[in-house]
């Protein structure tokens, strides 16, 4: 059966409304949900404010004891959270299962880590701590391309630092998040977690209520921008992991055919889908038309497919509004540069838009300056790595980066130079638990992730001590 309730004060309850939701595969409803409204959204808030003394009073191995049930209990049902990831968002369903096995260790993850008290300074006349104290309520506010992943990448280091948490998913992709209610109503004391699904009507209400302290959002910058002013008022600690508009530098050392099947991997996983997406390349003019023809050669294969049916390699795009926008692209993509490869949606039901590739497109046309977010790969030349380097950096965004080189030093000097918050060198999306990751510019405002991630959760309250007595 169908996760559709939403989670307020440790009770499954039925919404004030209602809210179908859409295979993106057939553009059609697939569930009608519980949706709340705004006197829900309050009873949510409140039951985290009332709840969150008592879990802030456990210890973090009390707290992690119930993170580590809760991924257990997901592991238990992963092949239906996978089938439903797919569902509602549209990745084949391998990818799928590879989120919901990432997301079940970023529990364990966090469930196993501890927040301990640190001598900042000691003699033998002062002693200066500083421990961390949870904030309170935080609202974890998750997108529609991970909208596994990214709820227990916030509600993990939320809870395990002592939080409570209000999450919000996307209205075109709740079910995971439901699903996951399901079970944390089962594991966590009641208000602890809540899960409320909206229609883009409640995001602001959540964002600038007083008793939320912390705002944790990842999605498009123009929501970002948004929050981030909604939470001034009361100067609420926020993160926002935004969007990008990631540059791939290939050097003229590599070979081509090898480097191209990663840079299409890199920007075709998740339909494009991905803030950490390859979104443009820059290649060496020595390598560029063979490096052309190779992604070319690799969109022409890839199978575009429902995620659900076996061989699929890239699902459809998650949404009508994406669907939309990318249309858009393909018209500019036409326009201002030449179309190697796909070029145009797919003549079928549902959001599928063929793997495209673009070459000899000017630096300010749509497809390179925006942020595409789909199957659409703009492919630039240049002659000077200077010039690739100033060129990458030329743009508002700067989430991440990756550089593939055949000398490896040569790749790492280039990375230094490169204005994101992450750059990879000879690979692409890889994303430890423990290392902190966000971006630079207009791709956000602190880190997900490693210790600088779980502290954005913490107050950091220092005790100064004479040690001599009065």
């Amino acid at each position: 059966m169908l996760p559709s309730k939403l989670l307020i004060n440790g009770a499954l309850v039925e919404g004030a409304l209602k809210l179908e939701v859409i295979n993106p595969a057939t553009g059609k409803p697939f569930a009608t949900i519980e949706r709340a409204d705004a006197e829900q959204l309050e009873e949510a808030i409140a039951a985290a404010k009332a709840a969150a003394p008592g879990w802030a009073a456990l210890s973090c191995a009390a707290r992690g004891e119930y993170l580590a049930k809760l991924a257990d209990a997901i592991e238990a049902n992963k092949d239906e959270f996978a089938k439903l990831l797919t569902t509602e968002q549209g990745k084949p369903l391998k990818q799928a299962m590879g989120e919901v096995i990432g997301g079940i260790y970023q529990l364990r993850h966090y469930a196993a880590q501890r927040i301990e008290p640190v001598i900042l300074r000691e003699t033998d006349a002062i002693r200066i701590i500083e421990h961390r104290t949870p904030l309170g309520v935080v609202a974890a506010i998750t997108p529609w391309n991970f909208p596994f992943m990214m709820v227990t990448q916030k509600m993990g280091p939320a809870l395990i630092a002592g939080n409570t948490v209000v999450a919000k998913p996307a209205p075109t992709t709740p079910m995971c998040a439901l699903k996951i209610a399901e079970l944390a109503a089962d594991i966590f004391p009641s208000g602890v977690v809540n899960v409320i699904v909206d229609n883009n009507d409640l995001g602001a209400a959540l964002s600038s209520h007083p008793d939320v302290a912390k705002v944790s959002f990842t999605g498009s910058t123009g929501t970002g921008r948004k929050i981030f002013a909604a939470g001034a008022d009361d100067l609420k600690r926020i993160t926002l992991e935004l969007g990008g508009n990631d540059a791939a530098i290939v050097l003229d050392d590599v070979d081509p055919k090898a480097v191209a099947s990663k840079l299409f991997n890199g920007a075709m996983v998740n339909a494009g889908q991905v803030c950490l997406a390859i979104k443009r390349v820059y290649a060496h003019a020595s390598i560029y038309d063979e490096i052309c023809t190779e992604l070319a050669l690799l969109a022409e294969s890839a199978v575009v497919d429902d995620g659900l049916n076996q061989g699929a390699q890239i699902g459809p795009v998650q949404n009508k509004m994406q669907y939309d926008k990318l249309c858009g692209f393909l018209e500019d993509a036409a326009a201002n540069g030449t179309i190697l490869a796909g070029g145009k949606p797919l003549d079928r039901q549902g959001y599928f838009i063929a793997p495209t590739i673009v070459r000899d497109i000017a630096d300010d046309a749509r497809l390179v300056r925006e942020e595409q977010f789909g199957p659409v790969l703009p492919v630039m030349k240049y002659d000077d790595i200077d010039d690739a380097i100033a060129r990458a950096n030329d743009n508002e965004y700067g989430l991440g980066g990756t550089i593939w080189a055949g000398n490896v030093d040569r790749g790492v000097e280039v990375a230094m130079k490169i204005d994101s918050g992450t750059v990879w060198v000879n690979k692409h999306l890889d994303l430890p638990f423990d290392i902190p990751f966000g971006g630079s510019k207009q791709s956000g405002i602190g880190r997900e992730g490693g210790d600088e991630g779980l502290f954005a959760y913490t107050q950091p309250h220092v005790v100064n001590i004479a040690k001599a007595a009065i």
